[in-house]
């Protein structure tokens, strides 16, 4: 158990470290952020199938002449779509596929639109930097060489897939969602996307980049940062001094406000107590109250402390506040005029 009387504080800063991830296979940095293959279908959130690119990278990719390639679970035939403009580091394109019927919202404007039918139970959608259809898909890994594939994702019931398994099929209202807001790229599609709630964002959405890049010929280093935070225990009163003038024996003089400013980290709570030492030249009957409260004798050491306040948790983060009235709990006696004078201590305790 920590007694405390000053007042000890600790400020710590932590800036976050943030490290890129591994490259997506292919050359570059544009990947498959998120995939809806059930656009149409009975109890679909929205009316097309839809693929979202994203551009982790760090800086803006032309994708004139570009294709967006889909092949059913087994296939090794593959449709296209054209793929135009440019997506700026942290953007997203968003592509407008074929419908599997009436059900469902319309998407947001589409940055590019193709007639693929996406399988909902599993396929393969793969970014090509060009306008060859891919010739592969019927194995695992059997597209992981092909010319101009920047990424392949493979979902549900799909033969070839980046890494360990294929990502997980989605459903009429949930979407196949990269990690890490379409920044995680480990080459593993089981590893790389979740389902979640569809959520399509063409380029009018606002950029988020992932991380920024070395500088030309640099390189770049990385350092942890970690802080040991004390424990904190401390008490602070806004009189030093409690002056009671012109006082008359016999009389009762009105208290006179005391507060109290508690900080403590410690989970466990704290208490505090108070005790004084006795008048000089000759005691007299020094009280204390807590808040409205009636008026209690405070001990003169070393009798015990009186507790006056305690909780089970933490200060809130400017302290707590104990508002008390220092007075006398009955009239002054008949004592010789002069100047007397006491110590109130006041002590916060760690439970």
């Amino acid at each position: 158990m920590k007694r405390i009387h000053l007042l000890v504080l600790l400020t710590a800063l932590a800036l976050p470290l943030c490290a890129a991830s591994a490259r997506a296979s292919g050359s570059g940095s544009i990947v498959v952020g998120e995939v809806f293959a059930a656009g149409g279908n009975s109890g679909a959130v929205y009316a097309n199938d839809y693929v979202e690119l994203f551009n982790r990278g760090a800086g803006d990719v032309a994708i004139d002449g570009w294709t967006l390639q889909y092949a059913s679970a087994a296939s090794t035939s593959w449709q296209q779509t054209a793929l135009s403009g440019t997506i700026p580091a942290g953007g997203r394109y968003l592509v407008q596929l074929a419908s599997g019927g009436a059900n469902g919202a319309v998407l947001p404007a589409a940055d590019a639109t193709g007639t693929s039918n996406l399988a909902a139970t599993g396929g393969k959608v793969a970014v090509v930097s060009g306008a060859t259809a891919l010739s592969c898909g019927a194995s695992a890994g059997s597209c992981s060489s092909a010319a101009g594939l920047e990424d392949l994702v493979g979902y549900g019931s799909a033969a070839d897939f980046e890494g360990s398994d294929a990502a997980p099929a989605g459903s009429a209202t949930n979407a196949l969602a990269r990690a890490g807001a379409g920044c995680t790229d480990t080459d593993d599609n089981a590893a790389d996307f979740a389902t979640a709630a569809a959520d399509p964002q063409n380029s009018s959405a606002t950029a988020s980049p992932c991380s920024a890049a070395p500088p030309p010929n640099g390189s770049s280093g990385s350092a942890g940062v970690d802080v040991d935070v004390q424990p904190l225990l401390s008490i602070a009163l806004d009189h030093p001094t409690l002056s009671f003038p012109a006082a008359v024996p016999g009389a009762t003089p009105d208290p006179l406000p005391e507060h109290l400013t508690v900080t403590s980290n410690d989970s466990s709570g704290y208490s505090v107590t108070v005790h004084r030492t006795a008048f000089a030249p000759h005691d007299l009957p020094l009280g204390i109250g807590v808040g409205a409260g009636s008026l209690a004798a405070v001990p003169i050491a070393p009798a015990p402390d009186l507790v006056i306040a305690g909780t089970g948790a933490p200060s809130a983060a400017g302290g707590d506040t104990i508002a008390t009235s220092v007075g006398f709990v009955s009239p002054l006696p008949v004592v010789p005029a002069g100047h007397y004078t006491a110590t109130l201590t006041f002590t916060v305790i760690g439970k």
